[in-house]
């Protein structure tokens, strides 16, 4: 992702926003929509003006972005619904691409011309100022995990790890809670009603489908969403008052921990036995 396609923060608020992910650079090639949250998107933006400038700048004095090789300097950016990137190489090479279509190598080679000189359009940059690349994010959870393990290891019997792909599960897990209980509670739908409602928008597991980018529902069902595909999460949300708004914290939390307990697939870092 590059700056430019991170979400802006409104002056008259919200809980969420949506963004967009390029056919491009999706594992399904396939464009869709993303929602984060506002908070989310103040950490992102704090990570912007403050760890990245630094590397940014330190990058710069040292003149890596001068001499790096396939560099294009944005130079203009043309189009509302299809976005074109205007850009010049360092042989003075001018050229086009549609951001949709942009490639993750074009996308790393694309450069703005800022304050203090060159920088990456590349929203996520190493300790070097360089663009972090997909799959160096495997690494960067391998050693949080490490870290995990020694520091946790001599007071927790388990101590807690996570991959890129592990966060994937979670998202869905969330969004398939959150869409059966706005579907189911805080709408008030009638059995019929939400029989139309299906017809016309289709049911959770469908939408996080879509949220994920699968073209067929069963690899939703088996696959990513194997821990809680055989649990009956209507039931279990069943147990909740039907107050209206949000699906409260503690609540939220005491169905997560009842899952976790039925499923080999979650992590319960609560229920875990803690010894010396």
């Amino acid at each position: 992702m590059l700056t430019i396609e991170v979400p802006r923060m409104r002056l008259e608020g919200g809980r969420y926003y949506a963004g967009r992910l390029a056919r491009a650079v999706t594992k399904s090639k396939r464009a869709r929509t993303f929602y984060v949250s506002a908070a989310v998107i103040g950490e992102v933006e704090g990570y912007v003006e403050t760890s990245r400038a630094r590397v940014v700048r330190r990058a710069q004095a040292k003149g890596c972005y001068e001499r790096l090789p396939g560099r294009r300097l944005v130079t203009q950016l043309t189009g509302q619904r299809r976005c074109v990137v205007h850009w010049r190489d360092l042989h003075g090479l001018e050229g086009r691409t549609t951001l949709s279509e942009a490639t993750v190598q074009e996308r790393i080679s694309f450069f703005t011309e800022g304050p203090m000189g060159a920088e990456p359009l590349w929203l996520w940059l190493n300790e070097s100022g360089l663009p972090l690349r997909p799959a160096s994010w495997e690494g960067v959870f391998r050693t949080a995990s490490a870290r995990c393990e020694e520091v946790l290891s001599p007071v927790m019997a388990a101590p807690p790890f996570c991959t890129p792909h592990m966060a994937r599960h979670s998202f869905a897990l969330c969004m398939l809670v959150g869409l059966h209980h706005v579907m189911d509670r805080r709408m008030g739908l009638t059995e019929q009603e939400r029989r139309d409602f299906r017809l016309l928008y289709g049911d959770p597991w469908r939408m996080v489908q879509d949220l994920l980018g699968h073209a067929q529902l069963e690899t939703t069902r088996s696959i990513y969403l194997a821990p809680v595909a055989d649990l009956q999460l209507r039931s279990l949300l069943g147990d909740f008052t039907a107050a209206p708004g949000p699906l409260p914290e503690d609540a939220l939390t005491s169905l997560f921990t009842r899952l976790a307990r039925e499923s080999e697939g979650i992590q319960d870092l609560e229920d875990r036995p803690v010894g010396r």
